[in-house]
């Protein structure tokens, strides 16, 4: 079905924390789309302006420069709000465990003050984006909730953090939270420039510029890639879902497993290229394997996700070519 059947009373405010970033600008842009009121909190510190430049013009959708370690801004940005859908985080597990600190504050103490701020505005729900890296050394597969191990890396123990905290401000103090643990998600509008670039836009700039890329590992790792608007839908059921079903974290994926050096050949079929690829050592805190299991989000949120890889795939492929031209 997707997003776009979701409907909200139409004079429904939305909040998105880091909405000038990847998921939270396709966010964004969405609800837009969909006819509803949209305040975008940003400090543009990883999100970037000409994300949400289109949008600016729109009488429907406010942009607030403002970092969610300030409190005060943070109550400021929710007064008035229906939903509040948190994607404003650093990520990228290497450059967490560069910073720890500044992970911490931003994070944890950021999406702290988010709620908090939900709370004091009587927000209805309260969404934010977890990740799959909670769950750490496990070697289950697929991934489910309830069966973690150990975190590896300071960035998944922020959200591990988050995750509790939203156990908390469900059951003191009825604040209806929904952690989305997302995996791998692509698609426009992921930068693909940088030391930190997410792998699938890193290797489409390197194949279309005619450099060769470099595989961390030996390319057998495993992920469950998943496409930016089944992440949508993913923020828009949950602010749906019942207050039973509030408190908890899910698994947003396809459901699917791809290793890496399959996800390097079909970007080189789709694009035309024959390169063979570097190899790299292991990054330092990274999950060998990931699958989710989503059958919890289906059950309690109605999640059921549009877009498989290749569907996907095509349309970020597409995506690239012209905003890379």
């Amino acid at each position: 079905m997707g997003y776009r059947d979701i409907k909200f009373d139409e004079n429904s405010v939305f909040l998105v924390g880091g909405g000038a970033g990847f998921i939270g600008s396709n966010i964004c842009e969405a609800l837009i789309d969909m006819g509803y009121r949209v305040r975008c909190l940003d400090d543009l510190s990883t999100g970037k302006y000409e994300n949400i430049e289109a949008l600016i013009p729109n009488e429907r959708f406010t942009f607030i420069k403002g970092d969610i370690r300030e409190l005060e801004t943070c109550k400021s940005a929710a007064e008035g709000v229906d939903y509040v859908l948190n994607q404003a985080a650093w990520g990228s597990v290497p450059r967490s465990i560069e910073m720890p600190l500044l992970y911490e504050e931003i994070n944890i103490r950021g999406t702290l003050n988010m709620m908090e701020a939900a709370r004091e505005c009587g927000v209805k729900k309260f969404v934010y984006a977890s990740s799959s890296s909670v769950y750490g050394d496990s070697t289950e597969l697929p991934k489910k909730e309830g069966r973690e191990g150990h975190v590896l890396s300071p960035y998944a123990l922020t959200k591990k953090v988050d995750e509790e905290y939203g156990r908390l401000y469900k059951e003191l103090y009825g604040l209806d939270t929904y952690g989305l643990r997302y995996f791998n998600v692509f698609g426009r509008r992921q930068d693909p420039n940088g030391m930190y670039a997410a792998v699938i836009p890193k290797f489409i700039r390197q194949l279309l510029h005619g450099e060769v890329p470099t595989i961390n590992g030996d390319g057998m790792q495993s992920r469950d890639f998943t496409y930016i608007d089944n992440v949508i839908e993913a923020n828009l059921r949950a602010c749906k879902a019942s207050a039973e079903a509030a408190g908890q974290a899910y698994n947003i994926g396809a459901g699917g497993r791809l290793f890496l050096t399959d996800i390097y050949k079909h970007l080189c079929e789709a694009l035309g290229k024959d390169v063979e690829p570097n190899y790299g050592p292991n990054r330092k805190g990274d999950v060998r394997d990931s699958n989710a299991d989503i059958s919890k989000a289906r059950e309690l949120l109605g999640y059921d996700p549009e877009y498989d890889f290749e569907k996907g795939i095509a349309l970020a492929i597409d995506w690239y070519k012209e905003y890379l031209a």
